[in-house]
């Protein structure tokens, strides 16, 4: 027996040469330290596709809202510079037709449009096609060039009318053809405003803040 075996102890329990008894398992507290750092690595790694996923199906967050302002910026200024050539009242013929079953609507729109300053053409009741078919205020129609030149200015006096160019159409004269919805010409100020912004547009060189 060894000198290091207790008195009263032997079998399984004695001492011989280098080898002690364990009494307790050995500690796992290196392994749970890695698997800790194995997890919180893992959920970084998910939460980060997560985020580089919505940014994908988003269209590009911020840079993409940044890239639409710019567009709709240039788009505006486009705008401006095909208008900077308007033609004045006086020089723009209009017909005006009644498609409502109101009498006497195109008669009193005509002579109002005359005191503003336009030309007036025929007057009277709508073309078939559009004859008590136009729920809306009315529709300004008038050749394709005169979507960026008459027709915005025809529709400074009505400014809820669908403006609509015709290819093939001849002459120059505009339609006002009067719907159901309408209730009058735009105010006469309100009119003269939208009209002088109308004939001097913001140059292209300098942007509104925020474009």
């Amino acid at each position: 027996m060894s000198m290091l075996t207790p008195p009263g102890m032997g079998g399984q329990y004695r001492i011989t040469g280098d080898k002690y008894p364990r009494m307790r398992p050995p500690r796992r507290r290196g392994r749970l330290v890695a698997a800790l750092v194995a997890s919180v690595c893992a959920l970084g790694l998910i939460g980060w596709g997560t985020l580089q996923l919505i940014d994908v199906f988003s269209g590009g967050g911020k840079k993409s809202v940044a890239a639409r302002s710019r567009a709709d910026c240039h788009a505006k200024a486009a705008t401006a510079v095909r208008l900077t050539d308007v033609p004045k009242p006086g020089q723009i013929t209009v017909n005006v037709y009644n498609a409502t079953e109101r009498t006497g609507l195109a008669k009193t729109t005509a002579d109002e449009l005359k005191k503003r300053g336009f030309r007036i053409g025929n007057v009277g009741n709508a073309p078939g096609q559009f004859d008590k078919k136009v729920k809306g205020t009315g529709i300004l129609l008038g050749p394709a060039a005169a979507l960026h030149s008459s027709l915005p200015v025809l529709g400074t006096q009505l400014a809820d009318a669908q403006q609509q160019g015709e290819a093939g159409r001849k002459g120059a004269d505009l339609d006002l053809i009067l719907g159901d919805a309408f209730k009058g010409l735009a105010k006469q100020g309100d009119a003269s405003q939208a009209l002088a912004q109308l004939s001097a547009p913001q140059p292209t060189a300098s942007p509104k803040k925020g474009c």
